[in-house]
C-alpha cells in the first residue's frame, strides 16, 4: 500500500488543474487508486469517499483557514462529492466562498437540499442556495429528512428538467424513518437516497439498502462514524488483526470501509474540519471491500 506522502504527491495535479468544463460534465479524472462507483440512473461514476459539511463547515471567518487545506486535500486525493444543506447554518456560504477562492467549483460534485414547507419556500430556498454556493447549478438536490417531500421532490424534478439540477434525492438520518423512506424510494425511484448507516447502527440493512438496490437508486451514507461516538467505543483498542492486510491503518478507515463494503452503497460522506483527518478518510477509498467475516467481526464489537 502506498504511503500517505506518495498518495498525496501522486494526486496533487488534480488539485491544481483548473480546466473549464460545461455544466454537469462527467466527474473529473481521479488519481489511481481512488475507487469509483456508478450512479444507477445514469452510469456516471463518482468517487466512493465524499464529504459532509454539517458542523465541520459551520464556522466563523477565523475557522475557515484550515478548511482550505481540507478542501485541497479532498480534491487532490481524488474525491469530489460535497454534501451540504441550507439547514446547516452558514455551511453553504463557507463552501461556496472557499470553492470560489480556491478555484475548485468545477472539480467538485455539489449536493444540497430542500428543507421547506411549501413550493414558494422551496423555490426561494433553492435560489438562495445557489447564491450562497456561488454557482448556477448543483449536481444533486435532495429533500431534507422527507420534509414536505411530495411538493419538494416535484420541485426538484422540475429544476432537473430546467438543467439546474442533475440528480434528485431523498434523505433522512434516523432509524425510525427508515420504513417510510424505503416506501417512498420504492414508489418514486429518485436518483439518490441518503441514509444513516454505520458499523454501530446497521438498521438501514433491513429495508432501505435492499430497496435502493432493487430500485436502481444510488445510496449516499451519512453518520458513518455515528456522529463520532464510534471512536469513543474503540478508544485504546487495537485494530483487528486483518486490518493491515486489508490496507486499513486507522479506525476511521475501518468504519468507512465497512459502509462501503455493502454492495448497495455508492458513496460515504464523512465530515471533518481537520486536514489530517481528511487525508486519513480518503485512504478508505483505496482498498478492497471487507469480507463478510470481517464485517461480522466489526459489528460484533458494537453489540
Amino acid at each position: 500500500m502506498a504511503s500517505r506522502r506518495e498518495f498525496l504527491s501522486a494526486a496533487v495535479a488534480v488539485a491544481t488543474a483548473a480546466a473549464l468544463r460545461p455544466a454537469f460534465a462527467l466527474s473529473p479524472p481521479v488519481p489511481a487508486g481512488m475507487q469509483m462507483r456508478a450512479i444507477p440512473s445514469t452510469g456516471e461514476k463518482i468517487p466512493v469517499i465524499g464529504m459532509g459539511t454539517s458542523g465541520s463547515f459551520e464556522v466563523d471567518l477565523a475557522g475557515r483557514e484550515p478548511l482550505k487545506e481540507v478542501l485541497r486535500r479532498f480534491v487532490a486525493g481524488g474525491a469530489s462529492v460535497i454534501d451540504t444543506s441550507p439547514n446547516y447554518s452558514n455551511a453553504e456560504d463557507v463552501v461556496g466562498d472557499l470553492l470560489a477562492e480556491l478555484g475548485l467549483r468545477d472539480q467538485v460534485w455539489l449536493a444540497t437540499k430542500l428543507a421547506a414547507d411549501n413550493r414558494a419556500a422551496g423555490e426561494a430556498q433553492f435560489a438562495d442556495s445557489l447564491r450562497r454556493l456561488r454557482t448556477d447549478r448543483v449536481e444533486l438536490l435532495a429533500v431534507h429528512n422527507l420534509r414536505d417531500w411530495r411538493t419538494q421532490l416535484a420541485l426538484a424534478r422540475e429544476l432537473k428538467a430546467e438543467g439546474k439540477v442533475k440528480y434528485v434525492g431523498l434523505t433522512h438520518f434516523r432509524d425510525e424513518a427508515h420504513d417510510e423512506l424505503a416506501d417512498i424510494v420504492a414508489a418514486e425511484k429518485p436518483d439518490f437516497v441518503q441514509v444513516n448507516y454505520s458499523v454501530g447502527a446497521t438498521h438501514a440493512e433491513k429495508r432501505v439498502l435492499p430497496v435502493a438496490a432493487d430500485s436502481g437508486v444510488a445510496v449516499m451514507v451519512n453518520r458513518a462514524f455515528d456522529d463520532g461516538r464510534l471512536f469513543g467505543r474503540v478508544a485504546g483498542r487495537p485494530l483487528p488483526g486483518w486490518a493491515a492486510e486489508a490496507g486499513i491503518s486507522s479506525w476511521a478507515q475501518a468504519f468507512l470501509r465497512f459502509a462501503l463494503s455493502h454492495p448497495a452503497v455508492t458513496v460515504v460522506i464523512p465530515a471533518t474540519g481537520k486536514p489530517e483527518r481528511q487525508s486519513d478518510n480518503l485512504l478508505a477509498g483505496r482498498g478492497p471491500a471487507l469480507t463478510e467475516a470481517q464485517r461480522a467481526e466489526l459489528v460484533a464489537m458494537f453489540r
